[in-house]
């Protein structure tokens, strides 16, 4: 069996917000859809209500990733192939505890000079945890979604 290519999709009121938030938290770079988007409006196959302008290049109004910044990429589309997250813009609020969540690891002694700007970029501090196993702090990003930051 061949290994999968795959994409972490997470649910967003306003995925560009959220591409910001977590570019920003975890080094990431926004995607940069405008060639594929500007091709596929010349031709006629997506409308233009489909776009809007984000950062002074056209994207997508419903989605927008982010990527690793020394993974490939395709330079036609602007789509990562190697480690992105996808956000996507769904009508529905965020009601319950995540099944799945992301843990942000911190070089040792940095968790909280890290949790100080997770904070100064719209995160919230949810609690402190202290186990056996290990120390860490849950948050929430700007949507509601847990994460860990050890």
């Amino acid at each position: 069996m061949s290994t999968l290519h795959w994409k972490l999709v997470i649910d967003a009121a306003d995925p560009h917000a959220q591409a910001t938030f977590w570019a920003d938290t975890l080094g990431y770079e926004v995607e940069d859809n405008s060639a594929l988007i500007e091709r596929l409006l010349d031709l006629g196959a997506a409308p233009e209500a489909a776009t809007l302008e984000f950062r002074g290049r056209r994207t997508w109004r419903d989605l927008i990733a982010v990527r690793h910044p020394d993974d490939p990429y395709d330079e036609g589309s602007g789509t990562g192939l190697g480690r992105r997250i996808l956000f996507q813009r769904v009508p529905e609020t965020k009601t319950g505890k995540n099944r799945l969540h992301l843990d942000v690891h911190t070089e040792p002694g940095s968790r909280d000079d890290e949790v100080a700007r997770l904070q100064a970029l719209g995160a919230a501090v949810e609690q402190h945890v202290k186990e056996p196993g290990g120390e860490w702090v849950i948050m929430t990003d700007p949507e509601g979604n847990e994460f860990c930051v050890h």
